[in-house]
């Protein structure tokens, strides 16, 4: 269905990928996987037409429908919720509003008459059964928002609610190739459910990244990793991807080794008998056999794995924390809770959910003090020292001070090699160090908070969607890490492989502001109370 030949990327000197050679087949769901700054946006916005400057050739079958999903939600403020789906459709979305037009100006001409005949036809080809609000109506429904939304503005959303609208918007039309970049940031648990579902019925051919593995392992069927600017392809999922590529490090490590041995010797004889003249021949041999030896084509992975290690500045006693008959909501709001009371045993680590906007944020706000109860009371024990990554970490990371000095503010007496060392276990090395914070991605910022909750050394972690922006080995090494932690921990995630790494109590803050409390593990509470 599209096709990439010597397809190139440059900026400047710098070879993003080189001489790419793919297929994207129909029926095959293709999962895109590679470190931060390997190029995996870059190439799903060059083969999927947003970005023109390329070297190389892109063939599409001719007639098919491309679907891309949007990144600005702010596109669509002055529609209704209605309206921006339907705009996925943009040949249906012109016909019904042209119709609108024509009805509510009542001038039923021959011309007009005609006009309407030929926009019917219009939409009888794009929706044969006029039923594409039913549809819309439930593709939004699957993603948490209430039909009774559908004709308000965009503008009175939330971003993660805008976020789902553009999700619709490109899933609507059906398209035949479907590209999605993080299709699910923002998303709750039941939402990334539902889309998965969609997904796996999906009848084209896609091509999506995330750094959900999950997500990747229920919806994909190949794997393209981008990696030292080529592209190898895996049959499977990301499973799959990471057993055979483990097989083919540990095979390119043994290789590598042996050439290296017989490098070693080879220049060991040549040295010994270069200049003597009974061995010269076998010498010359010698070296001819060492040119051949291409050692550098055997590359290990590019990627590079951060080592998070949370470490406690002084032990955590038994008294950890207690809510008593809180009650809080926000003006104008519903109550949020309502007389809640909430103990944390020494040991716990809570994996926080619920859907987008039932109090999760609240809550940790709430813990850490950035909000006050109006009724009850919540009491640290002695011992605790909190430190907490919060959800806004990308727009709270901001200014002109290098990433040394950003982190070095919040322990300015502090062993300052022990700064540098937590930027190092995030992949911030020399002079990356100097870099300003202002320059840095959001994945880079996320890190950034990361190495500030290390150097912190605090015995009780709350972190706040955490998982956003990183990539797949920093999430997996922050799963170890909370899983090792010997203090107390509560995060906030929708990444369920995340949450199945260290949760030991699952606290569930329903819709309807019920609360689950369930002590075991994210797993167990799949099974007992169904959840996908």
């Amino acid at each position: 269905m599209l096709q990439t030949i010597n397809l190139t990327k440059r900026f400047g000197k710098r070879i993003l990928f080189e001489n790419i050679n793919i297929k994207l087949d129909k029926h095959k769901r293709y999962g895109l996987i590679g470190a931060n700054g390997a190029g995996k946006t870059t190439f799903l916005k060059i083969i999927s037409g947003q970005v023109d400057e390329f070297d190389g050739e892109i063939s599409i079958e001719s007639g098919l429908k491309v679907g891309v999903l949007g990144q600005n939600q702010y596109a669509f403020e002055d529609f209704t919720l209605l309206d921006a789906v339907l705009y996925g459709n943009r040949r249906l979305f012109d016909t019904i509003k042209e119709k609108e037009i024509l009805y509510n100006a009542a001038d039923f001409s021959d011309e007009v008459n005609n006009r309407l005949a030929e926009l019917e036809v219009i939409s009888v080809e794009e929706d044969p059964t006029y039923e594409y609000e039913v549809n819309i109506t439930k593709i939004l429904e699957g993603l948490g928002i209430d039909s009774s939304a559908i004709y308000n503005p965009m503008s009175s959303l939330s971003n993660s609610d805008k976020f789902k609208v553009l999700l619709a918007q490109v899933l609507f039309p059906k398209p035949d190739i479907l590209f999605l970049d993080e299709p699910t940031n923002n998303l709750d648990l039941d939402a990334i459910a539902w889309l998965e579902h969609q997904l796996q019925r999906h009848e084209g051919t896609m091509l999506l990244i995330s750094h959900d593995r999950h997500f990747l392992n229920e919806v994909v069927t190949n794997i393209f990793d981008l990696d030292f600017q080529k592209i190898r392809e895996f049959t499977g999922n990301y499973n799959d991807w990471y057993l055979a590529s483990t097989v083919i490090s540990k095979q390119q490590e043994l290789e590598r080794n042996k050439k290296l041995k017989e490098k070693e010797d080879l220049e060991s004889f040549i040295r010994r008998f270069s200049a003597n003249a009974s061995k010269a021949k076998q010498a010359t041999s010698r070296q001819k056999q060492l040119e051949k030896l291409n050692i550098e084509d055997i590359k290990p992975s590019s990627r590079r794995d951060p080592s998070i290690v949370f470490k406690m500045s002084r032990p955590i006693g038994n008294d950890i924390l207690k809510f008593e008959n809180v009650y809080f909501k926000y003006e104008g709001s519903r109550d949020l809770f309502k007389n809640y009371s909430l103990k944390i045993e020494k040991g716990e680590k809570i994996a926080l959910i619920g859907s987008n906007g039932v109090g999760k944020t609240t809550l940790c706000n709430l813990i850490i003090g950035n909000l006050k109860p109006q009724k009850g009371v919540i009491n640290w024990g002695v011992t605790i020292q909190p430190t907490y990554f919060p959800q806004n970490t990308t727009d709270i990371i901001k200014g002109d001070l290098s990433l040394y000095d950003w982190l070095k503010s919040f322990n300015p007496k502090g062993d300052l090699a022990e700064v540098r060392n937590c930027l190092g276990r995030m992949l911030f090395s020399g002079d990356e160090q100097e870099k300003s914070v202002k320059e840095i991605s959001g994945g880079e910022k996320h890190r950034m908070m990361l190495s500030k909750m290390m150097l912190e050394s605090g015995n009780f972690l709350i972190l706040d969607e955490p998982t956003n922006h990183l990539d797949l080995e920093a999430i997996i090494a922050l799963g170890e890490a909370i899983h090792n932690f010997e203090g107390s921990a509560i995060v906030v995630s929708h990444d369920r492989e995340l949450l199945d790494s260290f949760a030991n109590r699952i606290i569930e803050i329903k819709p309807n502001g019920k609360i689950v409390d369930f002590k075991g593990s994210y797993e167990e509470y799949r099974a007992i109370y169904s959840v996908e």
